[in-house]
């Protein structure tokens, strides 16, 4: 029975894959990557696609892609959604009350995906804001290419468990 539930567990990961994959063709491939780590779908977005240097504001092209992502994920219910923002190792700029390092701004910057793809359907209950800031670097920050795959968001979409959990409670 167990087998069986894993088995389907990761059938529906591959299915979301791909369904995540068709819904982002048209965006460029360095700007996006989708991958399957894990048990989970990773969504990796290059800050390039979603945000200026430095700001939490999405640009209309990233707001684009965050909305096809909502359309192809809204209505799965079964999962959960964890918005990851991280920064190189550059100290911000512009700072303000709230924002003073680059954990803040990794956080306000999943903040601003999340409340897109909140606006565009996915339930509020199923997804989770959080910031990394410069400390799970891609690469070493010794280089502006390596600094800026370090600039990236990933949604991290994993399957709802509860199924599992039962049947290993009740064994």
């Amino acid at each position: 029975e167990l087998e069986q539930v894993l088995a389907n567990k990761d059938k529906a990961v591959q299915e979301l894959k791909t369904k995540i994959s068709n819904a982002l063709l048209n965006f460029k491939e360095n700007d996006i990557t989708v991958k399957v780590k894990n048990g989970k779908v990773y969504i990796s977005l290059a800050e390039q696609l979603l945000f200026g240097r430095g700001s939490n504001d999405v640009d209309s092209k990233g707001v684009t892609a965050l909305q096809q992502l909502a359309k192809a994920i809204k209505d799965q219910k079964d999962i959960n959604i964890m918005v990851e923002g991280h920064t190189d190792n550059v100290p911000i700029s512009k700072k303000s009350q709230y924002m003073s390092d680059n954990w803040d701004l990794s956080v306000m910057r999943a903040t601003s995906i999340t409340k897109i793809l909140t606006k565009a359907g996915v339930s509020p209950q199923q997804i989770t804001a959080s910031g990394r800031g410069e400390y799970l670097p891609l690469a070493t920050n010794d280089s502006p290419q390596n600094k800026q795959k370090n600039r990236r968001t990933e949604i991290i979409i994993t399957p709802d468990l509860d199924e599992l959990f039962k049947i290993l409670e009740s064994n």
